[in-house]
């Protein structure tokens, strides 16, 4: 507990808001927006909505802040906001626009703010002026991360005409349908004043046990069958004396005080959940100590930091492929800053930074790849400062990401806010083809109706089925990484005999101790869900997801004609392990033996997720295959996958095919950008265009 916080004197915001100012419509039309920027209102019929022009949807956050932009981490992003939107081919916003245009909301259609974890992104808009924002449906971290920030939401278009005729409008209609906890963030304006009013016990936190059904009392058992998930946050939700307890004065509340673990929860519930492990990149990690430091304290401590790890990940590698327009912007000079604040906060707080390394140029390793092979456990709620800390469910853990106001919260608090999600079960039965892998799967999920309406939106994906239980441990981990890109809460697994051996085989421990680890992780027979997708594994053939978007999945068999590549990237956190090298090293091995190698219109290049895969490749003779088949290793980062390393293009008619998770426009250069697993990609770098892999042994025997 910081005492400092306790004295502090904390408000809720008025309960009417006036918002004064322009509304932009974030349309199709790239013509109407530069109206729009250039002084004209457009108009709008809230009454009669197919009159308005097409809105854009989903808006990722690559396109709300650019990636190179999000090295700056103050009040110069308000000159950002929406620089990388496309209509159509058009960027049409340009630096410093939105907070010229007087805009106090921006107005979108479906799956706003959908990708990255970004705070960057509300906070640009934030900065720009933009108060509030309107969408038809809204992704969950991003609209978490407005809350937090104090940004209003709302999917109520009828707001509009209000806002316009600048009247009043009641608070209630921006916390109407919202749990108790997010109304009350809302009311104080933010998450942070909120944390101090409940740690000043100002705040009411409704009682898990009684919303789920349960007695709060001494002995007290859940009756109801519970999901994995549901399981898992039960374990983790703090009572209710976390800071409502009105026997124990504020001054007294301690981690000793505060009750983890409740008898049941159900879909809905709210509260705070113990994290056991939290972590932050460079990305972030600045942002997050900035706001540590202004409102807490230049001299506070953060709560257990051998519970906090830090990464340098991502722009290891950028000074390659910068621009030099953007060098002159002093864009690298500021990413350098970025990683010395990171480096500095964890020498001044005694956290361990995973950080570059000594002897060449690269990484440790991408925090997702560490955190599965070094610190997550089955059973565990971790929580990270990137979309793609679902990673972890592979092994049966619930771990999602959250915002910088999450991040810097969770350091004075060791908790998230939570509001239980309910759960979507994939059930993938039968065998699948030899030449079809977990990415396969994804891409097939995303290109799903009920995935790309928005439906899965904030909930939990449970893989199960025989294809899954086949999986390892490191294919799993592709599945949950990427419900990030299905918009989740999360992805998982149940642990099974897999896991186990991945923790014995991997992490070197005690079998028993696996074991016992596991125990109970299952979801409960009768169980609910809120929607159950099956699918045969014998009907899945390898995918692409066509340039755009990780929903634009189609068959390999669908591409009407051959599509050249020039450059092929096989690497990440979701395409960066072990199971992932296997299969680059048997395409390209395959490759030698028939006196083949990378078609000369290619550059492949394949980077590891971690030093320890590089270590796995290294044994195995893998890199050895690699350069004699013409492939460019590089080591350890993110590179690419976010537009800061080598594999990024450099034209727009430049054709990548990519083992990465996302295509979003600008997302990794201005190419078009397939989607692929790592035996596509590594079979169409060797063939130079988009290509199933096929073993030379079955072409052999079909050619017979």
């Amino acid at each position: 507990m910081i005492n400092s916080l306790l004295e502090r004197k904390i408000e809720k915001r008025p309960d009417k808001v006036r918002l004064q100012g322009r509304i932009l419509f974030l349309t199709e039309d790239p013509e109407l927006i530069k109206r729009q920027l250039a002084g004209e209102d457009l108009p709008w019929d809230t009454k009669n909505p197919a009159n308005n022009p097409k809105l854009r949807d989903d808006i990722s956050t690559d396109e709300i802040t650019p990636a190179h932009y999000c090295f700056y981490f103050d009040e110069t992003l308000g000159e950002i906001p929406y620089l990388g939107l496309k209509c159509g081919s058009v960027t049409p916003i340009g630096r410093g626009d939105v907070k010229r245009g007087g805009f106090v909301c921006a107005v979108s259609g479906k799956r706003r703010g959908k990708g990255s974890s970004r705070e960057q992104s509300p906070y640009a808009e934030m900065c720009a002026g933009i108060r509030v924002v309107i969408a038809e449906n809204i992704e969950r971290i991003y609209k978490q991360n407005c809350q937090n920030l104090g940004v209003l939401t709302s999917t109520n278009f009828s707001l509009i005409d209000r806002i316009r005729a600048g009247e009043e409008i009641a608070l209630a209609e921006f916390t109407a349908g919202e749990d108790e906890i997010t109304r009350q963030v809302i009311e104080y304006g933010g998450l942070f004043p909120f944390n101090v009013a409940r740690m000043q016990g100002k705040v009411f936190l409704p009682p898990i046990a009684a919303s789920s059904g349960e007695s709060a009392g001494e002995g007290a058992r859940a009756t109801r069958a519970m999901t994995l998930a549901e399981k898992i946050f039960a374990r983790h939700m703090i009572g209710s004396n976390g800071g409502t307890d009105a026997s124990v004065r504020p001054a007294e509340r301690s981690e000793a005080t505060l009750s983890v673990g409740v008898p049941s929860v159900k879909p809905g519930d709210t509260g705070f959940a113990r994290a056991d492990l939290r972590f932050s990149h460079e990305y972030v990690t600045p942002m997050a100590a900035i706001f540590f430091e202004r409102y807490v304290g230049k001299d506070a401590k953060v709560n257990d930091p051998a519970s906090i790890l830090f990464f340098r990940d991502h722009l290891t590698f950028l000074d390659e492929v910068i621009s030099e327009e953007k060098k002159k912007l002093g864009l690298l000079d500021l990413a350098t800053q970025l990683k010395l604040k990171q480096q500095d906060f964890a020498n001044k707080q005694g956290i361990r930074l995973h950080g570059e390394l000594t002897d060449r140029k690269g990484s440790e390793g991408i925090c997702h790849s560490i955190v599965l092979e070094s610190y997550a456990l089955p059973g565990q709620l971790n929580i990270g400062s990137d979309s793609h800390t679902p990673h972890v469910g592979a092994i049966g853990c619930i771990a999602f990401g959250i915002g910088t106001t999450d991040v810097f919260n969770s350091w004075i608090t060791k908790d998230v806010r939570v509001k239980v999600p309910e759960s979507v079960k994939v059930v993938i039965r039968g065998q699948k083809h030899p030449n079809v892998t977990a990415k396969d799967f994804i891409l097939k999920i995303l290109s799903l109706d009920y995935v790309r309406s928005g439906k899965a939106l904030a909930k939990v994906m449970e893989y199960a089925g025989e294809a899954i239980e086949e999986l390892s441990v490191d294919e799993r981990a592709t599945m949950t990484n990427m419900a990030a890109e299905i918009g989740g809460f999360t992805g998982i697994v149940a642990p099974d005999k897999k896991a186990v051996d991945f923790l014995v085989e991997r992490r070197g421990m005690d079998r028993k101790k696996a074991e016992s680890m596991i125990a109970g992780l299952y979801s409960d027979p009768g169980a609910e869900y809120a929607h159950v997708i099956e699918l045969d594994a014998a009907d899945i053939t390898p995918m692409v997801a066509t340039p755009g978007d990780p929903g634009n999945g189609k068959y390999i068999r669908e591409l009407n004609t051959p599509v050249p590549v020039e450059i092929a990237y096989g690497g990440t956190c979701t395409a960066g392990k072990n199971e992932d090298m296997d299969m680059y090293a048997l395409v390209l091995a395959d490759a030698l033996k028939h006196g083949k190698r990378v078609a000369d219109s290619v550059e492949f290049y394949i980077q590891f997720g971690s030093q320890e895969t590089r270590d796995y490749c290294q044994r195995r003779g893998y890199l050895d295959i690699f350069q004699k088949s013409g492939a460019h290793v590089i080591e350890p980062s993110c590179g690419a996958c976010i537009n800061a390393g080598p594999g990024v293009s450099t034209r727009p008619d430049q054709v990548v095919i990519s083992a990465q998770n996302r295509n979003f426009p600008g997302r990794s250069g201005p190419g078009q950008m397939y989607l692929a697993s790592p035996l596509t990609v590594a079979a169409s770098a060797v063939a130079g265009y988009i290509v199933e892999y096929e073993p030379s042994e079955k072409k052999e025997l079909m050619g017979v």
